[in-house]
């Protein structure tokens, strides 16, 4: 069975239909605020786009997109998303968006090949968006400032849940800080990446762990990235190599840190080139996105995505994603979750 994590005396403090009503408070009030601070415009996504042409995410390169063949295109085969990490920069150029601004939209995955327990579902949930950057933007402190203006967007949701609900309590910090992933290796050596990032979620509270996807001096990547939509290879301002990151915060429910974001500032051509080179992915280049961004036609730009069920299950102190959205899990990981107080829709 896939991993469950089963909290001690956990006892939901809503009951289903309130957390019904709470997924729809903090998905309505959460993605106004992030469209007003980052001055994005909602968009139509689509659900699969057609194979071959680069546009979806591979994510760390080896989970196997859900395909299918198309009737009446010859049979000519598409796939439901990853991601739209790539397709919101088309779409950028599509509609002509301007510096300072951006889309936002709803992407709605299937993720076949994920690994089923507390916080990871067959289906994936996020707010993807997207914005256009100057040039000059291109650095490590315009990241880290769009960061505290969505983790402030964060704040705002977790204090109108909690004035809702008053059996919720506050607990996340007013402040997130900002972490180098070598960094992190060197703080703490001894230990992997995921229990590097426990160690110090738990110490701050609210952290960005920039420079993801890169080998570090250890010769190991932090986590995996596709080469060509984060850019993780060129040196910021403070001498280290990465423009992107992931947000994460401590979750005291289940006693582990939670990734809410993946985002960063997209590869440029040199950055595509290099990426593609280091990740032996050079036969890329001919993809019809690739083709786009390499010719000049597509803008710079800033992006990520944030786990739609993974915030309603933290501002409702949920100890299961499946609380918070349908999906399917083994029979018996049911049985046990609800022995242990967690209900699954």
């Amino acid at each position: 069975m896939s991993k469950l994590i089963k909290p001690e005396g956990y006892k939901a403090l809503l009951d289903m239909w309130q957390t019904e009503q709470g997924i729809k408070l903090i998905k309505d009030f959460f993605q106004q605020n992030l469209a007003t601070e980052l001055r994005l415009r909602r968009v139509t996504a689509p659900l699969f786009v057609l194979t071959g042409l680069g546009i979806n995410d591979d994510l760390n390169g080896v989970e196997r997109p859900v395909s299918f063949p198309i009737k009446d295109l010859h049979d000519a085969r598409a796939e439901v998303v990853h991601s739209l990490a790539k397709w919101k920069r088309l779409t950028l150029a599509d509609y002509g968006v301007e510096p300072g601004y951006g889309v936002y939209t709803d992407m709605n995955a299937i993720r076949a090949d994920e690994e089923l327990d507390n916080l990871h579902s067959l289906y994936v949930d996020q707010w993807d968006w997207e914005a256009v950057v100057s040039k000059e933007e291109r650095t490590i402190g315009f990241l880290e400032n769009v960061v505290r203006r969505i983790y402030a967007a964060i704040l705002r949701t977790e204090y109108l849940t909690c004035e809702t609900y008053p059996m919720i309590k506050p607990f996340l910090p007013r402040e997130i800080h900002f972490v180098h992933s070598q960094d992190l290796l060197e703080m703490y050596p001894e230990l992997e990446p995921k229990q590097r990032e426990d160690a110090i979620c738990k110490q701050l509270g609210a952290v960005f762990i920039e420079g993801i996807g890169g080998k570090l001096s250890d010769g190991k990547k932090h986590d995996g990235r596709a080469p060509d939509y984060d850019d993780w290879s060129t040196v910021g301002e403070n001498g280290k190599k990465g423009l992107n990151g992931d947000i994460l915060v401590w979750y005291p429910v289940l006693n582990r840190a939670i990734e809410l974001s993946s985002m960063g500032i997209r590869v440029d051509k040199e950055a595509l080139l290099r990426q593609l080179k280091t990740e032996g992915k050079e036969d890329r280049k001919a993809l019809y996105f690739h083709q786009k961004l390499l010719n000049g036609e597509l803008p710079l730009s800033i992006g990520g995505g944030i786990g739609q069920s993974r915030l309603c299950m933290i501002m409702l102190h949920k100890a299961h994603i499946g609380e918070i959205q349908a999906s399917i899990w083994p029979e018996e990981m049911r049985k046990e979750c609800r022995r242990s107080g967690m209900p699954l829709i």
